[in-house]
């Protein structure tokens, strides 16, 4: 049943990537808006899944110290990762500006995204399947936090194909393509956890990691450009209901 629970997930995240077509008709000023609400609201379920169930499970299998520099493993790891992407960005960006002669592509750009997304993916899997081997409790808010994170990162990845240069139909396919690796990742990880003891906790650990990171280096940053004090408050208050969300949820559940 928690092979079922895990694919049944994954394949419900990867699904995720077609969100993007959902704003295509929309105005800009209601993007905004629901892009605003989303981001704010999956940087709480994300903080709140980490410190509130996550990290916390992981405690229940493995030493603090332990959890905790795993943890910090999965938060260096994706540093390791963005900075390569963002290096990457750079580079392209300079090899554009050198040859402004010619007609500039963005194509690199997006093929780059592409593999930093789905490597990013894969970890979702790992995360998801992890919480499922742990409880089906925690596959689910593990789950709904991963899923509201993934809506508005996807719908930007969809946006940055269609910047790139691809059409809309090969944006959304490679899209997909690169969403399925969350479907390939939690495979992995169930099969591979018979295998090694605990591997489940060190999972938890390395989501909780992932979690914290994704959300205080990626989205509170972000979160910050916002310069009124209204909206700054409201940023604030959708943060307390993703936190309350996944506080009510494990509640609940557990």
């Amino acid at each position: 049943m928690v092979l079922e629970l895990i694919i049944v997930a994954t394949v419900l995240i990867s699904l995720v990537s077609l969100a993007g077509i959902s704003l295509l008709g929309a105005k800009k000023e209601l993007e905004e808006k629901i892009l605003f609400a989303l981001v704010s609201l999956s940087a709480g379920t994300l903080l709140g899944g980490a410190f509130l169930d996550v990290l916390p499970e992981s405690l229940d299998v493995l030493a603090a110290s332990t959890a905790l520099s795993i943890a910090l493993l999965g938060m260096l790891v994706f540093f390791v990762l963005e900075k390569i992407i963002v290096w990457h960005h750079h580079h392209t960006d300079h090899e554009n500006h050198r040859t402004a002669h010619e007609k500039v592509t963005e194509k690199p750009m997006g093929y780059l995204n592409l593999v930093g997304d789905a490597l990013h993916n894969f970890f979702d899997g790992v995360a998801v399947a992890a919480a499922f081997l742990a409880s089906p409790a925690l596959g689910l808010t593990t789950t709904f936090a991963v899923l509201l994170h993934e809506i508005p990162q996807e719908i930007g990845d969809y946006s940055l194909l269609i910047y790139s240069g691809f059409t809309r139909k090969k944006a959304l396919l490679f899209n997909l393509g690169s969403a399925v690796f969350a479907i390939v990742g939690a495979l992995l990880f169930y099969f591979a956890a018979p295998l090694v003891q605990n591997l489940a906790g060190y999972g938890l650990a390395f989501t909780a990691g992932m979690f914290i990171y994704i959300a205080a280096a990626d989205i509170v940053p972000e979160l910050h450009r916002e310069k009124s004090a209204g909206k700054s408050a409201l940023q604030f208050v959708f943060i307390l209901i993703g936190i309350a969300l996944i506080w009510l949820v494990t509640t609940l559940l557990h």
